[in-house]
Order: structure tokens, then sequence, then C-alpha cells
């Protein structure tokens, strides 16, 4: 049996409160689950924690149909050095589509921190689309739906050797 050869982690555990925060606010890219009740569903996206809510973005698909249809969700981020050295967070909580005012708040929140990692350095402007001012084209970047995840409970775990 594998599980013979397998010993158990000389340090393993349960994130602080303080850890799952850092994870949280230093990551910007996490996976998403949902479900329709019969088949689950997992996509990564990209994200922002404020401290209250996870935000997104998307655009219509069978992921926005599923959060429409049932609201539950299931979000997990992590870090990893390696198989023995790695720190997990999983989140429950429910799917939330914004408007209006929300929308507006919860686009500037997620671009103030997605937009300044999406364009590396040696991206040069002649080789992208840009507007009148010089500056990189990001219409592309923007999706049409904006949506924030109503944390209920958080957990998380890690190993260390």
């Amino acid at each position: 049996m594998i599980t013979e050869f397998i010993k158990p982690s000389p340090a393993a555990g349960q994130l602080t409160k303080l850890q799952i925060e850092n994870i949280l606010l230093s990551q910007v890219l996490g996976r998403l689950a949902c479900t329709d009740g019969k088949q689950p569903y997992i996509v990564p996206v990209t994200y922002t924690y404020d401290g209250e809510f996870i935000y997104c973005q998307t655009n219509e698909g069978t992921k926005l149909t599923l959060l429409r249809k049932n609201p539950a969700i299931c979000f997990e981020v992590d870090t990893m050095t390696d198989m023995s050295n790695w720190q997990s967070v999983v989140v429950f909580g429910n799917f939330e589509e914004l408007k209006d005012v929300e929308e507006k708040k919860a686009r500037d929140i997620l671009f103030t921190r997605i937009f300044s990692l999406l364009t590396g350095s040696t991206v040069h402007k002649h080789e992208h689309a840009y507007d009148g001012n010089d500056e990189l084209e990001n219409k592309s970047r923007i999706k049409y739906i904006m949506y924030r995840i109503k944390i209920t409970e958080i957990t998380g775990r890690f190993e260390k050797c």
C-alpha cells in the first residue's frame, strides 16, 4: 500500500489568520469552483482582495451562468516553493454580481492591483495598440461583468519541511 511509504510532515498544520490574510493579499491568481448541482466546474481567475471581499471580472459564459444559477462558491489560492513547502487558503462564500457604483468601485480596486502586473517591462509600446496619449491600450483586458465573493468561511493549511 502506497501510504506505507508516505511519512507525515514534521511541520504541517493550520495557517493563522494573519498568514491567511498575507496569502490572499500577496497573490493575484486563484481558482474558483462553482457547480450547477450536478457537475463541479473550476477555473483560474485573476483577483484582488481588500480585506473583506474577493473581486474578479468575467464575461458571459459557462462560469457566469453557473454562478448566477448557484451563487455558492469555493475559492482556492496557494503558494508553493516545492512539494514539501506550501501554503493553501480555501475560501467559502457567495457570488455577488455588481452594478453601478459598486461595479465601478470593484473595477477600480481590481485594476489598481492587477493592471500594474499585466504588462512586463520587456513589452514595447510599438508592439501593441495604444491611445493617442502614448499609453498602452487596456480595452482588451477589461471584461464586462464585475463580481465579488462575499466570504463566509476561510481556512488555511501549510506544510513546511
